[in-house]
């Protein structure tokens, strides 16, 4: 399309269009009261009890004394004349107002001008009437320009609004992940979050590389009955997960129980949260109320650190020996050391038989025939493995409490090479490069 050439505005019609304009000034009280009428009639927005009338009023005139004016002298009034839509689009996007409204209202404004003007050139000058028809587009143009400020000034007052909401948002859940928020702002926290102040809350905290690229998956796997406030850091996203409402009570979490309840809630959430190669993602029990999710952030931190690297979501209250020792890794070298230090300073395969084989009867309830089938011998040679490991490091695996021992001494050899790998101790204890047990 070829754009419209107009040609030079007709200055005979232009002092049609001065001579009509200046009465016009005179009479911008009268014109604000057709204006205002016609906006509460026609706008449902402008009826609201949230828009002050008198303010509507000297909002209108200020508008009409500007663009008028412009009409007279717009060298010298144009710009004032746009300060006064910016800032009428600024201020009514603080409000609220809808945008639309708003457009609508100058479009109302300068029909109602345009009107007045070709009311009184046909009343006082017939004659000059065609004339006006020649500067109509120019007028128009004009409206359409502010349209297009109040517009402008509208959309960077809302995107500056946006901002400063989601920031302060932003700097809520920091300060209740990190346990700094004042007792006195948990109510407006509440409230400005979406949080209930006694909720029942857990925190969720997914790291590894790439995870930008997986959070709409993550968030989208989130099942229904639980809400999650997600905050990205640099190091992981943590999620605040609300399990219920005012329950009151002491704190802690429930026993275990069905869906409803928090762990079975929480169940149901790392149940249905992906596994995603190189994430890990850890949970914390469920704590009561905002005032304690700092303190869910750093169980959801020790979860993380036992969990592996692609692995399920680890919930911290089925790993809490790990978690334990994970929290403590000068201790758990220690124990790793003590219990295990004979069968750890042998040759790799040889060590690795041993643990491999102490860990599949553990995991097999003491069963040496189960154990066998996991690891592809004969219950006989489970048995001659474990006498072996028993004489090694001094300790019977028929008294229980060595037994617990070992299992501690296991986990956190399986802790610490995994924080050495960069993995979680359940990759570590498939950690490729181990040898398999011979038959």
């Amino acid at each position: 399309m070829h754009p419209v050439v107009r040609a030079p505005v007709n200055a005979e019609a232009v002092a049609v269009l001065h001579r009509a304009a200046r009465p016009l000034m005179d009479e911008l009280p009268r014109l604000t009261d057709r204006v205002v009428e016609l906006l509460c009639k026609e706008e449902p927005a402008y009826r609201a009890a949230s828009v002050d009338q008198d303010e509507l009023w000297h909002e209108v005139y200020r508008s009409l004394r500007h663009n008028v004016g412009s009409l007279l002298r717009p060298k010298e009034l144009r710009d004032a004349a746009r300060r006064c839509s910016w800032r009428i689009g600024a201020d009514r996007a603080e409000q609220g107002l809808p945008l639309d409204a708003l457009m609508r209202a100058f479009r109302l404004g300068g029909a109602v001008v345009w009107q007045s003007l070709v009311d009184r050139v046909t009343r006082c000058d017939p004659d000059g009437a065609r004339l006006l028809v020649h500067v109509a587009a120019e007028v128009w143009d004009f409206v359409d320009e502010h349209c297009a400020v109040v517009a402008e000034a509208y959309r960077q007052t809302e995107r500056r609004l946006a901002w400063r909401h989601d920031n302060r948002q932003r700097l809520m859940a920091d300060a209740l992940l990190e346990g700094t928020m004042r007792v006195a702002d948990l109510v407006e926290t509440s409230e400005a979050l979406g949080l209930p102040e006694r909720g029942r809350y857990a925190v969720v905290a997914v790291a590894g590389p790439g995870r930008e690229a997986h959070r709409g998956l993550i968030r989208s796997r989130v099942p229904a009955a639980v809400r999650v406030l997600w905050h990205p850091r640099s190091d992981a996203d943590l999620g605040i997960a609300t399990l219920g409402g005012d329950h009151g009570g002491h704190g802690g979490h429930d026993a275990p129980g069905g869906a409803g309840t928090a762990d079975g809630l929480l169940a149901e959430l790392a149940g249905a949260l992906p596994a995603l190669p190189g994430l890990r993602t850890g949970i914390s029990f469920a704590v009561e109320g905002l005032a304690r999710i700092g303190e869910a952030r750093r169980l959801a931190e020790t979860a993380l650190r036992s969990a592996a690297p692609g692995g399920a979501p680890v919930l911290l209250h089925e790993h809490l020996p790990a978690a334990l020792l994970v929290s403590s890794p000068g201790l758990a070298a220690a124990l790793a050391d003590r219990v295990l230090g004979p069968v750890l300073r042998l040759e790799g395969a040889d060590r690795d038989l041993l643990l491999d084989t102490l860990t599949a009867w553990l995991e097999c309830d003491g069963s040496a025939r189960r154990a066998g089938s996991r690891l592809f011998c004969h219950r006989n040679t489970v048995l001659n493995r474990l006498r072996r490991f028993e004489q090694l490091t001094g300790r019977s695996l028929g008294r229980p409490h060595e037994v617990a021992e070992l299992s501690l001494a296991l986990t956190a050899r399986r802790v610490l090479h995994g924080q050495a790998c960069g993995q979680g101790p359940e990759a570590a204890r498939t950690a490729p490069g181990r040898a398999r047990p011979a038959v």
